[in-house]
């Protein structure tokens, strides 16, 4: 029988020999080459090596450090006589990326780059370079960082043939180590496989797919189904190993029961009448036993004496004759902490951790002495000063548990929304904010400091900004985002975007990307291009254009997925080709068509009428076939879809998808709970919860107590808390509206969407025309920054809202200067400066009528009517901020606009009321004038009627009545 020790040795061999049998690999030839290594490599002896055409494969493992953003020529082999490359490894930490030039046959330089590579970020890294099959031609590089395959490139030309012959034409250079950088490690190793290699670096590299597809890469998955083999064995032999010992330990155990019995004794003294047995010979009687023979239980000493041998006594935590020990249940002596799991063991004890709520150690031991003088001792855990409750309320601890009850005096809130200190805008004891900040209670009671117009920060802390763009001019000492140094002080940019990294912002920067081309001469301003090479001679350079070998200075990039709609034959990313696509545009898997007219349903303007060419000469997004337009409550929505005809409801919108809109719908949620009328009202209006949970009894339902649309936005930031399909402020999807589309006086604007849709630029001095985002608001607030970013021309700007089609929608717009335009026909028209406020109802529609009537100040008939104008007749400054402040409630009609020059209010049209559009979409205008940003924007849902139109209401019935 093969002994244990035997077996495993057998198993071991028999799974290692595919293994040993592979052993013709060849071993790796590995060269030092740090100049601090005591086997240097001569330079001279890298000629040879790189020359000769017998090598496949050539690696090259380096270990270093480099500084966060900083960038090294890592190592790089140069001829000694005029300095030119043979070899070079750099790494480009600010671009994140590495750079592998080297020789060609042609004697000139080929490069090879590697994208998304973090490797100066302070930290230690280990590269492997194989190159594979380069003096061939065809060849290719794979880099592989911190043991894991990062890139590889194929088809690369041949290298190395350039070489001059002389060996000490290669000189090695590394970089120059600053500080904290560190080169540890740079070798060179040629033949031998890709997996010898690694294990140089510590690196067992494993790949979703083959390291190479060479005799190399079959050896290594080879050696990868052997090494599971292996490990299979291995685990049979542990098990044999262990069912051996337990044998042995049985068999031993039994023996030294047996034994235990000792020499039999014929000694004993007999009566004189007894027969006595007759004397054994010798031979036949037992030896007497001795501890040599092991007769104690393991663990006792043994002593010989003259009969035999003596045991002591069974080790602690057994019991019994030193012979023969039986392990001792120390848990009956209850050591453990009351609840807690006590397990016996062969010997001693061992208690489970204390029970939640409690907190102690785990104790274990041997014997009965150490379980009654140690007994596990666990103690209640304080979960109140460990923060159970919510911060600032009353937490009350019990013994394994806690309690939390409502907040502190003084606080206002519960266990779900927090306690917060009660504050009130009206008292100012118990206002928080700033100075120089607004007080806002919001609908839960809840408090918000606004850093007024002209400041910027967190609302407790305010400090100067300069250009309104939110965004301090000087630091400030507190954590938002907002209280940082704006990066364009007089620019306003609110998403201070920063191209180059320089902490200028691009809004100010003249070389905004830092390739030392001014944005003014550059084909890609945000984009690094030195060579500015152009394929496709369009207005952007490769570097950053989105159809390199396609003219489109539009970039526009329906899917977002980098390629542009021009070279995109999937451009809205649904799957289906263009040529098949019937909604190019827009993402329809379903590709439905109810019409038949081969323009699917998602993008149809008449999806029920057939219209295939989609005309829809009042851009009003309803196609002409369909256009009826017949709207009696005069929201912007004709009768035939509008889903509240004759209640305004310009949003649309239908919380329970039941064809009927909330405006006029009696149960918004469909949930069985009236809005209003009993049994209501509804305490979650939009949100189904027949229950009606309300544990605080603040008349808001539970589940959307800070959430009232439950749209995943808290109230605090929702621009729409009554509208789960408006959130935040977003004009990144919009609409463009040519208003003189036959002229061609000037071209039509080109607006630049920044900041997440929070702003717009618009470049070009051009024809009149809208930005207009697609989404429609009843009352609404909107505000934003106006800024003309140019000393050039003096025409106008402003922002639209109301808007129901492009002869339909309300305009603020502001002329620097007077002016008559230059078209006299059809009619003279005369522009004034300053701030003018019209209602645009137009008989027709976008051309020169309309055009000239919005250059005009003052009404024109059929065409436009002005509702305000500044009386102080001042045109907006050069490269100066304003920041306007619009009141829409086309309910009752309500308008009312303001502006600001930093903190001063400019001008104010007061409470207007006009009930033209009663409500829309929102936009900008621009009309011959370039370089204008509106920034900062913001718009949020508002039906609430201000008080100010109670007064004038009041004022004009007085006036009325006199």
């Amino acid at each position: 029988m093969l002994a244990p020790r035997g077996a495993a040795l057998l198993l071991l061999h028999l799974a290692l020999q595919p293994w040993l049998g592979a052993g013709a690999q060849t071993t790796p030839q590995v060269f030092d080459l740090l100049p601090s290594a005591s086997q240097r490599l001569n330079p001279g002896a890298l000629q040879p090596v790189l020359t000769d055409t017998t090598l496949n494969e050539l690696y090259v493992i380096s270990t270093f450090k480099l500084q966060t953003k900083s960038s090294a020529t890592i190592f790089g082999l140069y001829s000694s006589a005029d300095n030119s490359k043979y070899f070079e490894f750099t790494v480009m930490g600010r671009l994140n990326k590495a750079i592998l030039r080297y020789l060609k046959n042609d004697g000139k330089i080929h490069l090879v780059v590697f994208n998304n590579l973090q490797l100066a970020d302070g930290r230690r890294h280990r590269v492997l370079l194989r190159l594979n099959n380069l003096h061939r031609g065809a060849g290719s590089v794979e880099l592989y960082v911190d043991c894991s395959q990062v890139d590889s490139i194929h088809n690369l030309p041949r290298a190395f043939s350039g070489l001059a012959q002389s060996p000490e034409a290669v000189e090695l250079r590394t970089f120059q180590r600053k500080a904290q950088d560190s080169l540890e490690e740079l070798k060179l190793a040629v033949r031998g496989s890709l997996f010898q290699v690694a294990s140089l670096q510590d690196c067992f590299l494993q790949q979703s797919e083959p390291l190479a597809t060479t005799s190399t890469g079959d050896f290594n998955r080879q050696f990868l189904g052997q090494m599971s083999q292996l490990n299979q064995l291995l685990g049979e032999v542990k098990d044999l190993l262990r069912q051996q010992v337990k044998e042995t330990s049985f068999l031993r155990n039994t023996i030294a029961e047996c034994q235990a019995c000792g020499p039999l004794s014929f000694q004993s003294p007999t009566p004189s009448n007894t027969v006595v047995p007759p004397v054994l010979p010798a031979s036949l009687i037992p030896p007497v036993r001795r501890c040599d023979s092991n007769p104690c239980f393991r663990g006792v000493r043994c002593t010989n004496t003259r009969d035999g041998f003596h045991c002591g006594p069974c080790p602690e935590g057994y019991t019994g004759n030193g012979i023969t020990c039986s392990d001792v249940d120390e848990c009956k002596y209850h050591p453990c902490y009351p609840g807690v799991r006590c397990v016996n063991l062969a010997p001693g004890f061992r208690c489970d951790t204390c029970p939640v709520g409690f907190t102690g150690s785990t104790v274990q031991g041997v014997g009965i002495n150490f379980a009654k003088t140690n007994k596990q001792v666990c103690t209640d855990i304080d979960e109140c000063r460990s923060g159970a409750c919510v911060l600032n309320s009353i937490c009350v601890n019990t013994l394994g548990s806690y309690r939390c009850g409502p907040c502190k005096p003084g606080y206002i809130g519960d266990q779900t929304r927090g306690c917060k200190m009660e504050r009130n805008c009206r008292n100012p004891e118990l206002n928080p904010c700033s100075v120089n900040a607004q007080c806002i209670e919001e609908r839960q009671g809840d408090v918000t400091c606004v850093c007024g117009v002209g400041w910027a920060g967190d609302g407790y802390i305010c400090g100067k900004d300069v250009d309104i763009d939110s965004y301090p001019d000087e630091e400030l000492l507190c954590s938002a985002s907002n209280c940082k140094k704006d990066n364009c002080k007089y620019v306003p940019n609110s998403g201070q975007e920063d191209a180059d990294g320089d902490g200028l912002g691009d809004a100010c920067d003249e070389d905004a990307d830092g390739d030392g081309i001014l944005n003014e001469q550059d084909n890609c301003v945000l984009t690094h291009n030195v060579d500015q090479r152009n394929s496709d001679k369009d207005m952007f350079g490769d570097a950053c254009d989105n159809c390199r070998n396609v003219l489109n200075n539009d970039q526009k990039d329906t899917d977002g997925d980098g390629k542009g709609d021009a070279c995109d034959d999937d451009m809205d990313g649904d799957g289906i080709k263009n040529i098949l696509d019937n909604c190019q545009k827009v993402p329809n898997r379903d590709q439905q068509d109810k019409d038949g007219d081969g323009v699917g349903d998602a993008c149809d303007s008449c999806p029920d009428v057939s219209n295939p060419n989609q005309s829809d000469v009042d851009n009003d997004l309803v196609g002409d076939s369909c256009d009826t337009n017949q709207d009696s409550d005069g929201d912007g929505h004709q009768d035939s879809t509008d889903n509240c005809p004759t209640v305004i409801n310009s949003a649309q919108l239908d919380t329970d998808k039941d064809g009927i809109g909330d405006e006029c719908d009696d149960d918004d949620d469909n949930d069985g709970i009236p809005d209003l009328v009993p049994p209501g009202p509804d305490n979650c209006r939009l949100v189904p919860n027949p229950a009606q949970e309300d544990s605080n009894s603040d008349g808001v339902g539970d589940i959307c107590e800070t959430d009232f649309d439950h749209d995943q936005v808290i109230d605090r930031i929702d621009v729409c808390p009554e509208n789960a399909e408006v959130t935040l402020t977003d004009f990144r999807a919009y609409q463009t509206v040519v208003l003189d589309p036959e002229g061609d006086a000037q071209i039509d604007p080109n607006w630049v969407v920044l900041n997440k849709g929070m702003e717009i630029v618009q470049t070009m001095n051009s024809d009149p025309g809208l930005a207009v985002g697609y989404t429609a608001f009843n009352g609404v607030d909107f505000e934003g920054t106006f800024h003309v970013n140019t000393q050039t021309d003096d025409d106008y700007a402003g922002f639209i809202f109301g808007y129901q089609d492009s002869s339909s929608f309300y305009v603020v717009m502001w002329k620097q200067t007077e002016q008559t335009y230059w078209q006299a026909t059809p009619f003279r028209a005369v522009a004034e400066p300053g701030i003018q406020l019209k209602a645009v109802k137009s008989k027709t529609g976008p051309g020169e009528h309309l055009r000239n009537s919005l250059w005009h100040t003052g009404d024109t008939s059929d065409q436009v009517r002005l509702l305000w104008k500044d009386s102080r007749n001042v045109g907006w400054k050069d490269k100066v901020s304003y920041r306007w402040f619009l009141q829409h409630r086309p309910q009752v009609g309500y308008i009312r606009v303001q502006f600001y020059e930093g903190s001063e209010l400019v001008a104010d049209s007061g409470v207007t009321i006009d009930t033209t559009m009663r409500g829309g979409r929102l936009g900008v205008f621009c009309f011959s004038q370039e370089n204008i940003i509106w920034s900062n924007l913001k718009y949020r849902c508002n039906d609430t009627i201000p008080e100010d139109f109670q007064e004038f209401q009041t004022q004009n019935f007085d006036r009325l009545d006199n």
